[in-house]
């Protein structure tokens, strides 16, 4: 590969890598918050909303992301709705990785020992009141290692989102082999953006498992 070609490829990547971190940054806000609600419903709603709750994480469990964002595209469009491609991934990922997400939160809730709750009960907290005072802050000291792993699984996912024609970084680089050809080269420099981005977290993980099995 010239350095020319090199240097303009590496401009273009770079543009797709900045969509693609901004998708990311959306996405998750967005999954964690929808996976947090659905969590929470799950372990302490009415028996109706459980069974929704349920219903979603079994729901997009079990079918791939591609069809997640394929219905939201094309559908809101079906119903003559006009949506960006950008808040279609954003949506699609966001509820495609929520129903990963509330099962990390879940066995996270599920976790605290249930002395917790009965201390606070005998406080005479309410079980709101219990649950944010008590059993979110050491619910989240408890998921963050696997919420981690689940957000770099969410940074990957959205080179499908190239699928409905978004301009990320898999997108970027399709566009240039299409142009220029030179696969191996491009999809190369494709993984390691991905790699540059997604390394430093994996590597966190595996830190905070070893000094919390040290801990232990």
């Amino acid at each position: 590969m010239s350095s020319e070609l090199l240097t303009t490829s590496l401009s273009i990547l770079i543009q797709g890598l900045v969509a693609t971190l901004l998708l990311s940054a959306a996405s998750i806000i967005g999954g964690t918050l929808i996976g947090l609600l659905a969590a929470v419903l799950r372990s302490f709603g009415p028996r109706g909303t459980r069974h929704i709750a349920r219903l979603y994480t079994e729901l997009f469990r079990g079918t791939p992301v591609l069809i997640t964002l394929m219905f939201i595209y094309f559908g809101v469009s079906y119903f003559g709705y006009a949506i960006d491609v950008f808040a279609a991934g954003v949506v699609g990922l966001s509820v495609y990785q929520g129903a990963y997400i509330a099962e990390i939160f879940r066995s996270g809730i599920e976790a605290v020992p249930k002395g917790q709750w009965e201390v606070s009960q005998i406080l005479g907290l309410s079980k709101t009141q219990a649950f944010f005072s008590v059993a979110l802050p050491q619910t989240g000291k408890i998921v963050v290692p696997p919420l981690i792993g689940q957000y770099l699984s969410l940074i990957k996912d959205t080179s499908i989102v190239s699928m409905i024609g978004m301009s990320e970084l898999m997108h970027a680089g399709q566009a240039i082999v299409d142009r220029v050809g030179k696969p191996v080269e491009i999809y190369g420099l494709v993984a390691v953006l991905y790699f540059i981005v997604c390394f430093p977290l994996s590597q966190w993980v595996r830190h905070h498992d070893r000094r919390r099995s040290l801990l232990s």
